[in-house]
């Protein structure tokens, strides 16, 4: 199955370290960062595992719950937090699916024969709280994510849907946004009034 921007993220109940989800019911009206690993007790998984729990106040501060995903037990998840707790100093509270029949792994396109038959590779997925996909990435297992990149998409994501803007290349929050082309100069004047850069009849620039 091949998901796509804008698609329904497709429901699924599963066992996870804080018990069994429904996920469409546990992600209620929050964001939810979706992300898989390879593997329990390996050292890339464990630094990523490690700065999404660091990183709880900034997700909770944005409405985002995360939810981890490997193809392992429950029981290997619980062991390998006390690892992660350890190595990474931090508590890790979010929930990680036990993922052991490659169920969710095959439906969400988790699994990539080219690096491995079994395991998950590296996914993202930004869900928003109407469920659909906003954003997906996908990194090789040899390679830790940037989460400094994901809060930045997601805030830029909530920041276009709460203000109808686009957001420029390496945007900050603070930064200019860009008035899309299809708003109107004459809609503009009323969602703008602070007034915008007209660098090209197409490139409308404005602070919020």
């Amino acid at each position: 199955m091949s998901l796509k921007l804008s698609d329904t993220a497709p429901n699924f109940q599963i066992a996870t370290t804080t018990g069994d989800i429904d996920f469409h019911q546990w992600a209620g009206d929050s964001w939810v960062f979706f992300f898989s690993h390879p593997a329990d007790f390996t050292p890339v998984c464990t630094t990523e595992m490690g700065r999404t729990a660091q990183l709880a106040p900034e997700f909770a501060r944005r409405n985002v719950k995360p939810l981890g995903l490997s193809t392992d037990s429950v029981e290997e998840h619980l062991k390998w937090i006390k690892d992660v707790d350890a190595t990474q100093n931090t508590t890790l509270e979010f929930p990680i699916v036990a993922d052991a029949d490659r169920k969710v792994a095959e439906l969400y396109g988790m699994i990539h024969p080219g690096q491995s038959d079994t395991a998950a590779v590296r996914s993202v997925f930004i869900i928003d709280p109407q469920k659909k996909i906003r954003l997906t990435m996908t990194y090789p297992m040899s390679v830790g994510r940037n989460f400094d990149e994901i809060l930045r998409v997601i805030d830029a994501l909530q920041t276009s849907d709460k203000s109808r803007v686009a957001t420029p290349a390496d945007w900050r929050p603070g930064d200019k946004v860009i008035i899309p082309p299809s708003i109107s100069n004459d809609e503009a004047k009323t969602l703008f009034p602070q007034g915008w850069d007209e660098i090209r009849s197409y490139l409308r620039m404005t602070s919020l």
